[in-house]
């Protein structure tokens, strides 16, 4: 073997090796401390210039700043460790410290987190911020650390982000509940999206949203359903022109850290971690607020037509569906929400 060759193949083993240590370094998590600091990881799937992101640095700002430096955290967006799900998978089995997720993933292992998808169980948007501020939203966030048969999740949750409402978006003008009858409309792959369609006289259809454009563009579905921040995003506006404000749900993002790391935490940790959460969670409301309002005159400038309905008839229409997932698990927590002031 020549010399030339002796050093291409040492040069290619140790790039693997470097490689290998980099994406182990991305993926793990563990007690970082350095010089009394301690590192946590926080990942994502969203890009840099969303709020969540931007309410992620400062939950991080503030973190550092009442830590007095003792407390770091390293930010890693646009899916640079892991789909959503990847993520919260990390986050279960203490591979990685931070992350956000929204709620309809969680409630596939922790039941109670359904009532989410439930339409119109928030009056308004008040009234859904006084529920996750309020005791009922704290013991939402106690609820995530068990499982639905009772083990533990591996989840500890540090508070709510905003992720708007979610309403419909068409290829032709839906003002009332009745004009869905016989349109296809996507939706997640969630039972209880899919029954809120149907009950409103749409054919529900699951697609993923990475293929939602072209279905649209192909006429495999006529519409969708999503929050204005989301809508401008994934340029459907480009083919649906109508944008019906029904606010159909209200579903937030979860802001979630490993028990595991949370458990190493000293109590003094876990007070500047919820108060950092606290302030940060207030940031990005105010962000979303914004990024809302420009979003819809960004849409407006682009030709949509921006509809605002009387809710009334998409809400008695779906109406039998919240009775439907009231069990056990669900009914008194639902009380709950709409009994809150």
């Amino acid at each position: 073997m020549s010399k030339a060759t002796s050093f291409l193949i040492i040069g290619i083993l140790l790039g693997v090796i470097t490689a290998g240590g980099w994406f182990s370094w991305l993926g793990s998590s563990k007690d970082d401390s350095e010089e009394g600091v301690r590192v946590l990881k926080i990942a994502h799937s969203l890009p840099n210039s969303h709020p969540v992101h931007l309410g992620l640095v400062e939950f991080k700002k503030k973190a550092e700043e009442l830590s007095g430096g003792k407390m770091k955290f390293n930010i890693f967006p646009s899916e640079q460790l892991g789909s959503e799900i990847q993520c919260l998978e990390k986050v279960q089995a203490g591979t990685l410290d931070i992350t956000k997720t929204s709620t309809a993933p969680i409630g596939n292992f922790v039941p109670a987190y359904k009532v989410f998808s439930l339409p119109y169980l928030f009056k308004d948007e008040d009234h859904y911020w006084k529920v996750l501020e309020g005791p009922v939203g704290k013991e939402m966030l106690d609820v995530l650390q068990t499982r639905g048969d009772g083990s533990p999740s591996g989840l500890h949750g540090l508070g709510y982000f905003d992720s708007g409402s979610r309403s419909f978006y068409t290829i032709k003008p839906v003002r009332t509940a009745a004009d869905l009858k016989g349109m296809k409309i996507r939706v997640m792959n969630d039972e209880v999206a899919m029954d809120m369609v149907q009950a409103m006289g749409g054919s529900p259809t699951p697609i993923a949203f990475g293929e939602l454009y072209t279905a649209l563009k192909q006429g495999t579905v006529d519409g969708a359903e999503n929050n204005p921040p989301s809508f401008v995003a994934s340029r459907h506006y480009e083919i649906c022109k109508h944008y019906t404000l029904d606010h159909h749900t209200r579903v937030p993002d979860v802001i979630l850290i490993s028990s595991a790391v949370w458990a190493k935490l000293s109590p003094e940790e876990q007070g500047w971690l919820n108060q950092a959460m606290e302030h940060a969670s207030k940031f990005q409301r105010d962000l979303w607020k914004v990024e809302t309002e420009n979003c819809l005159n960004m849409l407006r400038k682009e030709g949509v037509n921006i509809i605002e309905p009387d809710v009334e008839s998409f809400r008695a229409a779906s109406s039998g569906i919240i009775s439907k997932y009231s069990d056990d698990t669900t009914g008194p927590l639902i009380r709950k929400i709409q009994e809150a002031n």
